[in-house]
This record gives C-alpha cells, sequence and structure tokens, in this order.
C-alpha cells in the first residue's frame, strides 16, 4: 500500500479516532487504528469494542491496501510535524515506512485481519433530533449518568420516543434529572433506549454543531454521522428503574434564592464540611436561609446566611455538598426553585422560569444529619 495524505486532516482524524482507543487491554491490536484505502480516499477506524469510529479522509492512492497501524505513534509523530504531505508505504509483511519532508520514520504495524469487524447493524430506524437540543439535553442529564459498572442501565441516559413526546432521564441512584420535550415530533424510531455515557460525551467532540448530524437507532446499536465521521455504540440493553415513582408530587414546601449567590455560599461553607461525607446543610425560614456545616473531627464550621423567599413549615435539611453544588450550577436560570418536604424525602431543583414545551426536572436526595 502507497498514499500520500495532509499531515493537518490525518492529525484531526486520529486524534478523534483515539477516544475510541482503550489505554490499557489484552488485545494488543486495539491500540491500532485500521487503515484501509478506497477509490481516492482511506477510512480509518478504531474500536474499544464497545464504541466504534469510522473516519474518511481524501488522499492520494498509488497502490490499494490495509493494514493497523499503532495509533499512539502516528499521534506523536503527527504532533511534532510541520504543516505538510505524509507518504505512507506499507509492505506485505507490515513494515511502514512513513516518509516526509524532514525525514522517514519506521514502525511495524498488524494484519488488517486481526482488527475486529464494524458491527452488524440490523433494522436501524433513524431517531431525527436537532443538534441544539440533543447538545442541550446531554448537557442537562450527562453529569448525574452514574459511573458505577454494577449497576449498567445507569451508566446511560434512558430515552423515551413518542410521536409527540421525549424524555430523558439520568441518575446515578443520588440525583436525577428528568428533561422532557412535548413538541417532539417523530416519524422515526418510537421506544425505549439507553443510551450509553461515552457516546454521549464523544457526540460533542466528534460531530459537526449542525443539522448534518443524524441519528439511528437499531436492535443492538445506536450510529451518529456527521461530514465524513461515523459513531457506532452498542446500546445498553437492561430495564431503566421506575423512575416516575421517586419523583415527589407533594412537596408543598418552597424555597426561591439566587443561583449565583447560593451556589457561592453552598462552595464557600462546603470548604469546611467533612472531606468523607461533605454534609451541609439547609435552614429556610421567611426571608431567609441559613447554610452551614460543621466536622467535629476537624473542629471546623462554617456558615452563611442570605436571602431568600420561603413558604412552609421551617425545616433542617441535610446534602452531600458536591452533589448540591452540580445541581445548582447545571440550573439555567438566574433563580432556582427547592421544594421540598421532610428531612428524609427527595429534594426537587428547578429554574423560576421554564422555556415553552420544556420540563426539565432535577431530584436530589438529602442524606441523614449528625447530632
Amino acid at each position: 500500500m502507497k498514499i500520500s495524505i495532509n499531515k493537518n486532516e490525518l492529525q484531526t482524524a486520529i486524534q478523534k479516532l483515539s477516544k475510541a482507543t482503550p489505554n490499557r487491554s489484552t488485545l494488543p491490536i486495539l491500540s491500532c487504528v485500521l487503515l484501509q484505502t478506497n477509490d481516492n480516499e482511506i477510512i480509518l477506524r478504531s474500536t474499544d469494542l464497545e464504541i466504534t469510529i469510522i473516519i474518511s479522509i481524501s488522499a492520494s492512492v498509488e497502490k490499494e491496501g490495509s493494514s493497523a497501524i499503532p495509533i499512539h505513534t502516528l499521534i506523536n509523530i503527527t504532533n511534532e510535524l510541520p504543516d505538510g504531505r505524509i507518504t505512507i508505504e506499507i509492505d506485505d509483511q507490515h513494515k511502514i515506512k512513513l516518509i516526509t519532508e524532514l525525514g522517514t520514520y519506521n514502525l511495524m504495524g498488524k494484519p488488517a485481519e486481526e482488527f475486529p469487524a464494524v458491527p452488524e447493524i440490523d433494522k436501524e430506524k433513524p431517531l431525527p433530533i436537532k443538534s441544539d437540543l440533543l447538545s442541550e439535553i446531554i448537557k442537562s442529564t450527562s453529569f448525574v449518568i452514574s459511573h458505577d459498572e454494577l449497576k449498567p442501565a445507569l451508566t446511560g441516559l434512558y430515552l423515551k420516543l413518542e410521536k409527540n413526546r421525549l424524555t430523558t432521564v439520568a441518575t446515578d441512584g443520588h440525583q436525577l434529572v428528568r428533561y422532557i420535550v412535548s413538541d417532539y415530533v417523530t416519524d422515526g424510531f418510537t421506544g425505549e433506549v439507553i443510551i450509553p455515557r461515552k457516546f454521549l460525551s464523544l457526540l460533542g467532540s466528534l460531530l459537526a454543531d449542525d443539522d448534518k448530524t443524524q441519528l439511528w437507532i437499531s436492535t443492538n446499536h445506536a450510529t451518529a454521522t456527521s461530514e465524513g465521521v461515523k459513531v457506532l455504540t452498542r446500546i445498553i440493553d437492561e430495564r431503566y428503574p421506575d423512575y416516575e415513582s421517586v419523583i415527589p408530587k407533594e412537596n408543598k414546601k418552597k424555597l426561591v434564592v439566587n443561583k449565583e449567590r447560593f451556589l457561592g455560599a453552598v462552595k464557600r461553607t462546603s470548604i469546611f464540611s467533612n472531606k468523607m461525607t461533605h454534609q451541609i446543610s439547609i435552614t429556610p425560614d421567611k426571608g431567609t436561609v441559613l447554610i452551614k456545616t460543621e466536622d467535629p473531627e476537624t473542629a471546623s464550621r462554617g456558615q452563611e446566611e442570605m436571602k431568600g423567599e420561603f413558604s412552609g413549615e421551617p425545616l433542617t435539611i441535610g446534602y452531600n455538598a458536591n452533589y448540591l453544588k452540580d445541581i445548582i450550577s447545571h440550573i439555567n436560570d438566574e433563580n432556582v426553585v427547592i421544594k421540598m418536604d421532610t428531612p428524609i424525602s427527595s429534594t426537587l431543583f428547578n429554574g423560576e422560569t421554564t422555556e415553552k414545551n420544556r420540563d426539565i426536572t432535577m431530584l436530589l436526595m438529602p442524606i441523614r444529619l449528625n447530632d
């Protein structure tokens, strides 16, 4: 095989492909990128067996062929080379020669036959969703997706697609976000699917932020494409928990606070909280709210009082400060509305204003305060 390619185009492609290359694997072939020629372009592919990325870029093909090339070596050399073209020659023994204006570099590749095949896609249906809406959903929900591999259903974003409604849910068991789009219209995929967290994080960095991005759902896979980039993932074949049963309907105690002032108070006060529990308490009462923490182990404590509009019987409720900061920072509004019931029941968080046909509900479980 012999090809000539623009260095910058190759560099950009392999940096994207590296996102599906595992840092450690029992299969050495997965540390490579598969290179295949196709007329006047090359097709590059990487995979960690869960995510597959395929990128096509233009090239001058003098001799057809295919080979698996160590991706980190390609990344390192293209990072150090100036702009220009790279000629790649690969012989029948998979000896690779990189020829540039500055020098020639040699390395060993692997047979293309050793590289995992592209997953078979069965009964694929389009999932029509605009890039800006998809980006907003991912931004609003992905921060609570669980990293606990022992609970696989929670390691992805749950989507329920109906003809005129889209519901997305993410939770880690402590926090939950439900995002409902009530003016969603589809003539494509309908049903329920759980899309892995890693696939969602890749979409923002790999795909163009415009309406050229297209999504498909099949029996076992989700696929996204945009301008020469294709990303495939296995969907999570698990039953999602009954999230509706944990969203309270009777939280009548209502606190309204300025988002930035409240977030700042929580950040500052939590510095003095216990480093294991990150325990912080909130005590709203009429026109004020007290944010407080105390750690007997280090004899440290902190508290702030700020203005807030509160209706209902006073109470003191405890939270993990890290979770509380996450929830507050992801509310896109000047004021935060906090609805509570008891010190041991879940709390709801919303913005004070709501966008038409959008309903975003955030939930946080409290923690028991030390006596």
